[in-house]
């Protein structure tokens, strides 16, 4: 899959991996970077890590889809495949202005992904044709 981060923080995602694997945390040079790279929303981002906010829906036919709870309790549906968040942020920050990589919602993702801590639930196909068009079930 191509990539749409810097190789900056592709390293940092693999850095992460590979010392929570080996000491299930995070050590203080990582956050450290974490920071410098991504800003304020690091410290979001690990926030929602830690409540459990990420879930990643898959359906029988190998779509994939995470859905994050934000911190006001609304749902995001976030897309890694095409770099995309429905939230106020990613439209303002990442997609606007251009001085953000990703939101907290993406990055948090990608953070669960890294350290293996993604809550997993299978959803039929039709629920998963519902939740990507964006309307609701019948």
């Amino acid at each position: 899959m191509r990539s749409f981060l810097p190789a900056v923080a592709e390293q940092l995602f693999r850095d992460i991996q590979k010392t929570y694997q080996e000491t299930s945390q995070i050590p203080n040079d990582l956050l450290i970077v974490l920071k410098f790279v991504f800003g304020s929303c690091a410290l979001q981002a690990l926030d929602l890590v830690d409540q459990h906010s990420v879930t990643c829906l898959t359906s029988p036919s190998g779509r994939k889809a995470f859905q994050v709870a934000g911190g006001s309790g609304r749902l995001y549906t976030c897309f890694l495949s095409c770099h995309y968040c429905p939230c106020p942020a990613f439209a303002y920050s990442v997609l606007r202005r251009n001085d953000a990589l990703l939101c907290k919602h993406i990055l948090a993702v990608y953070l669960c992904q890294a350290m293996a801590v993604t809550q997993q639930e299978s959803v039929s196909d039709q629920q998963m044709s519902v939740l990507l068009s964006g309307t609701t079930a019948p």
